[in-house]
């Protein structure tokens, strides 16, 4: 016994009698407003969404010198 779309088109009717026309149509107007922003906000965090990262250097710092010497001790 599920609402069929009979069942859902009094339900409609009844609440569209009980709430009066017009409150009933303004807020489905806020209803609507509501989803436009909620779409407006989902769109604009994809659009600056930039990967994480951790930049990393382009070359290791070497630690010895060409002749065999080390360069620096970091301890």
């Amino acid at each position: 016994m599920g609402l069929g779309p009979v069942h859902l088109i009094v339900l409609a009717i009844v609440a569209i009698l009980l709430l009066g026309g017009g409150r009933f149509s303004s807020m489905m107007g806020d209803v609507a407003k509501g989803v436009k922003q909620f779409k407006k906000g989902m769109a604009e965090e994809d659009d600056t969404a930039t990967p994480n990262r951790i930049e990393a250097k382009k070359a290791a710092d070497p630690a010895f010198d060409s002749d065999g010497e080390k360069l620096s001790e970091k301890r």
